[in-house]
């Protein structure tokens, strides 16, 4: 029966959905585009769409904030729930890589969640700037810093 969600269960779940039911990232959509980077492995291949199933004891490394997290599946999930609900979907099967170790052509992937990449073009970069006190003043020439 088409659209049975017991099939998608036993046969696994979307490389996607699965990211974000273990909270692993924040939104299906940066799941996506981290798998059409190359940068998210499943069994040791890189993965470039988000449809791959995953399955029961798969190894699946994914950058996660700074680091670089490698989990073995123990659970397929069936929603988004708490945290608590989330870690049991995985194991930790190594210890986190921190991003500065990995391949430069993570970083532009992850710009999105990292606080320190705002740029002076962005509002909130610009707001971040002139809080810190490192923005020249556009009159004055002074710098504030």
């Amino acid at each position: 029966m088409k659209g049975d969600g017991a099939s998608a269960e036993v046969s696994g779940r979307r490389l996607d959905q699965w990211l974000w039911f273990a909270r692993l990232v924040k939104s299906r959509s940066l799941a996506a585009r981290l798998c059409a980077g190359r940068v998210v492995m499943v069994n040791q291949a890189a993965v470039s769409k988000a449809n791959h199933l995953v399955r029961l004891g798969d190894i699946i490394a994914v950058p996660h904030g700074v680091f670089r997290r490698t989990v073995r599946v123990l659970g397929l999930g069936i929603r988004r729930g708490p945290p608590a609900e989330a870690r049991l979907l995985y194991e930790e099967v190594a210890a986190p890589v921190h991003r500065s170790k990995l391949a430069p052509s993570w970083t532009p992937l992850l710009s999105e969640d990292d606080p320190l990449s705002l740029s002076e073009n962005s509002p909130q970069g610009e707001h971040a700037l002139v809080e810190s006190g490192t923005v020249k003043l556009p009159m004055s020439g002074i710098d504030t810093g």
